[in-house]
């Protein structure tokens, strides 16, 4: 006989939509708080010991204190080739959002190399676009802190992709808003091309170096034995390639620095600059200015020193200082309002224009035509620099560059010549040929197509030379001539230089240029 038993199967107890709500915040929570460790502990603190902060660490230092904003910080990558998906991070090796500096608005994007290295993939790159839209969007710079080994291999097409795409909004950024980049570690390969076209690099010493190639491919290739540092370290980029702006010793120093650099830029090309309290009266007047130049025009001086005697405060801040020394590029400000400095020299090569000092004014100037920035000149240049290594290297195109970067420029232009102007050189410095505004000359000054003693070798054929320099140098060493055409407005006392320029550039404010409509010019590249 077969007993028959009845089990009654018990009932699976569903959770409550509260007891749902209640896990998924619960998770929620621990999802952030792995964000916020990126990598985890161990890396975070292996960072520390190569001397470099984390990606937020420096975004707290970099911003003011509770201002930052973040987006994405739960985007995880989508690969899902050799084992990847089961590696992933909240945020995919980059803080991005945007903050404030000084309470003014900016958009920031982060790299964080205890994420892969910090190695970019098509998700780390659509949170890179995201902040380069939005920053083009309401009008404000973009400052990246590049820390990453490069494109993440494990996704192949897909993260080249995403270097275009984000090189393409550099590109379309370019000109509307400032693009600010501080590489603080590792910025190889293809990663290089996106801070190489935003406006300004910067580099932290000893733990930052770019290159296209690094030292195993150079050894490969064509057999040199070659460090990081050398190949691409930021003495190399500030002083030999040209292609950082400036070098700081460590993260805290860097990140204060490019506080300082931003707090000169306007938040788009249609903000100018917002001014800073002072008290530098216009009315200074600077009497040993009248003494700074040398009488005999083969002495150098410190034309630096001229420009801190000029400025509010004798404060200027240089722009590639290590970098093609006979021309200065820097910031300074008159009357609390920016201003960009342009300066030749006479203490490096006699001031003469090289094809390194020529792009690097170029590029400056063409900067501060972009976003409304006046542009001030201080000229002691006796030409172009010759030989054989000039020309063959292209100073005719390079020079080239400086000289339709000037005539281009539409904002304020001021020139000052405190000493020698001579030839095609005179012609490129913000003459008053390529419309320059308000045109000096101090009583120093010589505007001439060359030195006496060439010009009376070639015009008297080497007879009577010294008499004829003498002849020369009364009628032609000095600003009357120039004066008399109407190529300087003025020979002015050099104690009241800031005066007059503080009174130009007050009246300049409202300049308004208007050019012929074209789809952009071709300048000589």
């Amino acid at each position: 006989m077969i007993v028959s038993r009845n089990f009654t199967a018990e009932k699976k107890v569903q959770p409550t939509v509260v007891a749902i709500k209640t896990a998924f915040r619960a998770r929620l929570e621990k999802a952030r708080e792995a964000a916020l460790l990126g990598g985890g502990q161990k890396r975070i603190d292996t960072q520390h010991q190569r001397g470099k902060l984390t990606a937020r660490e420096r975004l707290s230092l970099l911003l003011d204190d509770g201002s930052f904003r973040e987006y994405d910080m739960l985007k995880t990558h989508r690969c899902d080739e050799f084992g990847m998906e089961k590696e992933k991070y909240y945020g995919d090796g980059v803080v991005t959002g945007h903050g404030l500096i000084n309470g003014r608005k900016v958009f920031v994007f982060s790299q964080d190399f205890t994420v892969f290295g910090g190695s970019l993939s098509e998700t780390h790159a659509q949170k890179i676009c995201k902040v380069m839209d939005m920053a083009m969007r309401v009008g404000a710079p973009v400052i990246g802190l590049n820390d990453s080994g490069g494109a993440r291999i494990q996704e192949g097409v897909d993260s080249l992709g995403g270097y275009a795409d984000v090189f393409l909004k550099n590109v379309e950024a370019s000109g509307v808003v400032p693009q600010l980049s501080l590489i603080m570690g590792p910025c190889a390969g293809g990663a290089v091309y996106s801070p190489a076209m935003t406006d300004f690099i910067f580099m932290v010493k000893h733990t930052s170096y770019m290159f296209v190639t690094g030292p195993n491919v150079v050894k490969t290739v064509t057999q040199e034995d070659v460090t990081q540092e050398v190949l691409g370290g930021a003495d190399t980029h500030t002083s030999i390639s040209g292609v950082a702006h400036g070098a700081y010793e460590n993260d805290v120093v860097a990140l204060k620095g490019m506080r300082e650099i931003f707090d000169y830029l306007p938040l788009s090309n249609k903000d100018t600059p917002a001014p800073r309290p002072t008290h530098d009266s216009r009315h200074r007047i600077e009497e040993s200015l009248r003494f700074q130049v040398p009488d005999d025009p083969n002495v150098p001086y410190d034309m630096l020193e001229v420009v801190k005697k000029v400025v509010d405060e004798g404060v200027v801040t240089e722009i590639m200082p290590n970098y093609a020394k006979n021309i200065i590029c820097g910031f300074a400000r008159m009357e609390g309002r920016t201003v960009g400095i342009v300066a030749n020299n006479p203490g490096h090569l006699a001031g003469c224009l090289d094809i390194d000092s020529s792009i690097k004014a170029a590029r400056f100037v063409r900067f501060l035509d972009s976003f409304n920035i006046p542009i001030v000149t201080f000229v002691d240049v006796p030409g172009f620099l010759p030989g054989t290594v000039q020309e063959h290297g292209g100073i005719i195109r390079n020079g080239a560059k400086l000289l339709y970067a000037y005539a281009e420029a539409t904002v304020p232009k001021i020139t000052v010549i405190t000493r020698k102007a001579y030839g095609g050189a005179y012609d490129v410095m913000a003459s008053k040929h390529l419309k320059g505004d308000y045109n000096y000359a101090w009583p120093s000054a010589e505007v001439a197509v060359m030195g006496a003693k060439g010009a009376v070798e070639i015009i008297f054929r080497g007879k009577n030379v010294d008499e004829k320099t003498t002849e020369y140098t009364e009628r032609f060493a000095n600003p009357m001539v120039a004066a008399e055409r109407g190529f300087v407005d003025d020979i002015i006392d050099p104690a009241v230089t800031r005066e007059r320029l503080c009174e130009d550039l007050e009246l300049l404010r409202t300049k308004n240029v208007t050019r012929p409509w074209r789809k952009h010019g071709n300048i000589p590249l």
